[in-house]
């Protein structure tokens, strides 16, 4: 059972083996993607293989931190407790310039102005001393 206090706390992601390169990279202020060396296919979610040609020759590069909202939703009803005092804010698909899709969350900007295809900009938000979290604002 979950203690009342503890419903106030926001989760965090939990680094493994996969990950903890792409976290690394975004406390120093990097989005890291992966480059497959045999297809040049590029991902986002980590993982120790190329989802397109099962290599595991891969290679973590910095992104350029541009993108555009392929998609969107703005929350008005928060899902707990911790996130009460966000609403509203928007939830965003941004596809990133190198190519892959990313889910993130909107700051610095007006959730209720958000629109398809609008410019945006990577943001490092360090949430705790092991976890910054990316995020994007209008760019």
């Amino acid at each position: 059972m979950i203690k009342p206090e503890e419903a106030l706390i926001k989760p965090l992601p939990i680094p493994d083996g996969d990950t903890a390169t792409f976290w690394k990279g975004l406390s120093q202020g990097e989005l890291l993607l992966q480059h497959c060396l045999e297809c040049r296919h590029v991902q986002y979610y980590q993982q120790g293989m190329c989802r397109h040609c099962g290599s595991v020759r891969l290679e973590h590069r910095a992104a350029s931190g541009r993108g555009k909202v392929y998609s969107y939703s703005v929350v008005y009803r928060a899902p707990g407790p911790a996130f009460k005092n966000d609403t509203p804010y928007a939830v965003l698909l941004v596809e990133l310039e190198e190519g892959p899709r990313m889910i993130s969350s909107l700051v610095g900007g007006d959730p209720e102005r958000v629109t398809f295809d609008m410019p945006v900009q990577l943001v490092c938000e360090k949430v705790s001393d092991v976890i910054t979290l990316p995020r994007f604002k209008p760019a």
